[in-house]
């Protein structure tokens, strides 16, 4: 399954299932809905939620890096070449920040 997000304001961005469920988890939105709305009311506390998540998974690879055994202390193992949280949310914290500029609605 595919997310894509829409609005007014920007293009199209289509999102693979597992990067959109965790994504919309963040901005506390439910992934389980085959389509949402993320009001120009709700994107500023979406945007710092986002902008939260991504300093955390930066701390956690910056961790994993000084870690001899790569491995973040939750258990999770970290690929050390794989995309981070701040290169897959870039993307949608722009759309959310060029739609709450021109006052627009994101929908999936």
């Amino acid at each position: 399954m595919l997310f894509k997000f829409k609005s007014l304001a920007t293009a199209d961005l289509i999102m693979l299932e597992p990067n959109g469920r965790r994504v919309l988890q963040i901005i506390g939105k439910s992934p389980d809905d085959s389509h949402g709305i993320v009001t120009v009311a709700q994107i500023p506390a979406a945007i710092a939620a986002l902008e939260t998540a991504v300093l955390a998974d930066d701390a956690v690879r910056a961790a994993a890096t000084d870690d001899d055994e790569g491995a973040p202390d939750d258990g999770r193992e970290l690929p050390r070449d794989s995309v981070s949280l701040r290169q897959r949310a870039a993307p949608f914290i722009d759309m959310l920040r060029r739609s709450a500029a021109e006052d627009h609605d994101v929908v999936w």
